[in-house]
């Protein structure tokens, strides 16, 4: 979770603040540029390809989730396919900070594409995982999209405030805590789905089964457990220190 941008959503220092750009922003022209099919692929940094990547890993994720929905439901092959991605795309959201430090290279294009690849790979991609599950109702789907909107906003926000200073950095740029909880702790979310489905716990076995069944209101209660998630990245008095 060492992130060039700052993580967008992991809380670190933002991307802009790894290495001071030269005057002359090569990747700004490039990307500004109507000269050349492919000047959008010049403009992106080594960084900012292994950030593509957790996107990656978030899209074949979602895929995944899609097929075992279009499968047969005790084929759990796809089910187990669409949580071993997740885990890959916190390694390359880790990596491309690394390399962003190691190369002196840094934009708010990296920052951006950065939020965008956490949203898909620890937002979208876990509720379409539960989604799988059996989490189906209706309002199973209301929950499930609030969870993911809590990460959009916790993303969002993280940039506004990192590129405002509003969160206390050290001497080195790095944000000194977390406001909200990281959004690659949904992978937590992930584990425990990871154990459902190695037990069984799918469609109609899943854990506390269904509420108010056959009314407008039915619901898996343990859809709860994104909505908590959820709320907590967005909380803004929450503060989890950074290692």
């Amino acid at each position: 979770m060492s992130r060039r941008t700052g993580g967008a959503g992991n809380g670190v220092a933002p991307k802009t603040s790894v290495a001071e750009e030269p005057s002359y922003d090569k990747q700004k022209d490039l990307l500004s540029s109507n000269k050349g099919h492919f000047s959008l692929l010049k403009a992106l940094h080594m960084a900012d390809y292994i950030t593509e990547l957790n996107g990656f890993c978030g899209i074949m994720s979602i895929f995944s989730s899609l097929r075992y929905c279009l499968g047969d439901p005790t084929e759990k092959s796809n089910l187990y396919l669409a949580l071993a991605f997740l885990p890959f795309g916190l390694f390359f959201d880790f990596m491309d900070g690394r390399v962003a430090r190691w190369r002196k290279k840094s934009s708010m294009m990296g920052q951006e594409l950065d939020s965008l690849a956490d949203l898909i790979s620890f937002g979208l991609a876990p509720a379409c995982v539960a989604f799988s599950l059996g989490m189906r109702t209706t309002l199973d789907h209301v929950l499930l999209a609030v969870f993911v909107l809590c990460g959009l906003t916790r993303l969002a926000r993280f940039n506004v405030t990192a590129a405002s200073g509003d969160i206390p950095k050290d001497a080195s740029g790095k944000a000194s805590y977390f406001e909200g909880t990281p959004i690659p702790t949904t992978l937590g979310l992930d584990a425990l789905m990871a154990y459902w489905v190695s037990q069984g716990w799918v469609l109609d076995q899943v854990p506390l089964g269904v509420w108010f069944q056959g009314t407008a209101l039915e619901v898996h209660p343990v859809v709860v457990v994104f909505l908590v998630h959820g709320s907590l990245m967005c909380s803004k008095s929450l503060h989890v220190p950074k290692p």
